[in-house]
């Protein structure tokens, strides 16, 4: 049985399209141009960020991002980014005595901004507060402590296979992998990740009935 059950942030629990749609409208650039530039990047192996490098190659991101945040054109995370099973998903979790963390790679404001929505979580945290990002192994041996459940019965849920799914598994987690978002669909039906994840869900309003059975 699982007793805690862990979330990633982005399309896991979160929309990130209005995310890089701020960063394309920052960077003077066409929305699509960036996007499609963020998927190009991923699918290579890389880091989402060289998508702004592509834009502005002499780009200092830290330093760009303090600068949004200076014009008050930075991060953002309202109700309206999301997704709409999360609350009832993450409500029948706690119901059921599951404990609820959510924990990705984040920044410290996003941090901030996830636990001002008073979400049906036990626990909101992200890389920037721990100082550690996925998919390093220290990320999860973290994500073990605040769960307070054997390997065996924490379940993480997240869309990237190289982010989540996999080092979930070589933490000794058990693994779902969500179709969801760009990176949800286009691995979804990878061998390697079909044959990694625990459960493939489509909704988050699946895991209830999965943590039990």
């Amino acid at each position: 049985m699982i007793h805690a059950v862990v979330f990633d942030v982005g399309e896991t629990i979160t929309r990130d399209d209005r995310y890089w749609a701020s960063w394309a409208d920052w960077l003077g650039v066409p929305r699509h141009t960036l996007s499609a530039l963020v998927g190009a990047v991923v699918t290579h192996g890389r880091d989402n960020a060289d998508a702004v490098r592509l834009v502005k190659p002499d780009v200092d991101i830290a330093a760009e991002y303090e600068a949004r945040e200076a014009a008050g054109r930075g991060e953002s995370i309202d109700e309206t980014d999301l997704y709409d099973d999360v609350r009832p998903a993450l409500a029948a979790l706690r119901q059921q005595g599951v404990r609820v963390i959510i924990a990705g790679n984040q920044t410290v404001r996003a941090g901030a901004l996830l636990r001002g929505l008073n979400l049906p979580a036990d626990l909101v945290v992200t890389s920037g507060e721990w100082g550690v990002a996925k998919p390093d192994p220290a990320f999860f041996h973290r994500v073990l402590e605040v769960a307070q459940a054997e390997p065996q019965a924490t379940l993480y849920v997240g869309d990237h296979p190289a982010n989540d799914i996999h080092p979930a598994k070589a933490a000794g987690l058990r693994a779902a992998h969500i179709r969801r978002g760009p990176w949800g669909h286009y691995w979804a039906d990878d061998p390697q990740v079909r044959a990694a994840a625990d459960w493939q869900i489509d909704s988050l309003t699946e895991l209830p009935a999965i943590v039990v059975d």
